[in-house]
């Protein structure tokens, strides 16, 4: 078993971190706000007042937080997780952010005598909870080979996908999809229902049609009712559009659905929608088609 600290403790982190003191390991971990550590903290989870001393406790020490200022946050500064950083250590970053952030923060591990993995995820909390969550893994590697005990303890499906920043690019080119997914699923049940259709039997038929990927099927019954805590919500889906779209045009690279996708998640924020799953987009639609004021 092994000894791993985990920094973000948000709904992801907190499912991860009982996952795996669940499988045996020991676990140090920090978050912002202590309070949302103590359901984690009475399950046996050891807590550190810092980033750094979270790393200094453990040899692998994973996190997740919110975008790429975030994890400098969590990085930098004479509390942050480089600092606790020393020989054979590694450090295995969940967040979702800029490429060139994982790319700058790796070398730092490594002139540390560490090393760092990005490993962003394919899934959601009821994924995770499934133990179906998927992974995506940037790095050196050996450095992969090391860590991808401790991530088949999370989820099933680990893929390498090339050197830092890589794994990262990737999960953006995979959001790009599920934004646009439902967006086009959304536009579906709203044409059939303007057309006289029932919405149930609009999101039933075209969730059971040749469209009906995966990802529909589970996330598409929303249109009928959002669940009460969003899976992934506008705000944070936008983020992740936007980090792709500024990467398509580094890349030169035009993305025009995807570019349609963040058009509408900027309304639907004007809306007032903003920590509402993403799948609210349909609402966004109705509202905009003059079948709801």
């Amino acid at each position: 078993m092994a000894n791993l600290g985990y920094v973000g403790l948000g709904e992801m982190g907190g499912l991860m971190v009982k996952r795996l003191m669940e499988k045996g390991h020991t676990v140090t971990g920090y978050n912002r706000t202590k309070s949302k550590a103590e359901r984690l903290i009475d399950l046996g989870m050891v807590w550190a007042d810092s980033p750094r001393e979270v790393c200094e406790a453990a040899d692998m020490t994973l996190s997740m937080v919110s975008d790429s200022n975030a994890v400098t946050e969590i990085a930098e500064g004479p509390d942050g997780l480089l600092a606790g950083l020393s020989t054979g250590k590694i450090l295995i970053e969940m967040s979702t952010i800029k490429p060139g952030v994982s790319v700058a923060i790796a070398e730092r591990a490594r002139e540390n005598g560490g090393d760092m993995v990005d490993v962003p995820v394919s899934g959601s909390q009821q994924t995770l909870r499934e133990g179906k969550l998927s992974m995506m893994v940037g790095g050196r590697p050996e450095t992969f080979e090391k860590v991808k005990p401790i991530l088949a303890d999370i989820g099933p499906r680990t893929t390498y996908i090339g050197e830092n920043g890589r794994a990262l690019a990737m999960k953006l080119a995979a959001n790009i999809s599920v934004a646009v997914q439902i967006v086009a699923f959304a536009e579906g049940v709203l044409l059939a229902e303007k057309s006289g259709v029932d919405r149930k039997t609009a999101v039933d038929v075209l969730t059971h049609s040749v469209m009906g990927s995966a990802l529909v099927q589970y996330r598409g019954p929303f249109v009928l009712e959002l669940p009460e805590q969003a899976w992934f919500n506008v705000n944070m889906m936008q983020k992740d559009l936007l980090l792709a779209l500024e990467l398509g045009r580094e890349l030169d690279t035009v993305l025009p659905t995807a570019s349609t996708a963040n058009d509408l998640m900027t309304v639907s924020r004007g809306m007032g929608f903003a920590d509402q799953d993403f799948a609210v987009v349909f609402k966004t639609l109705e509202r905009m088609s003059g079948v709801t004021e």
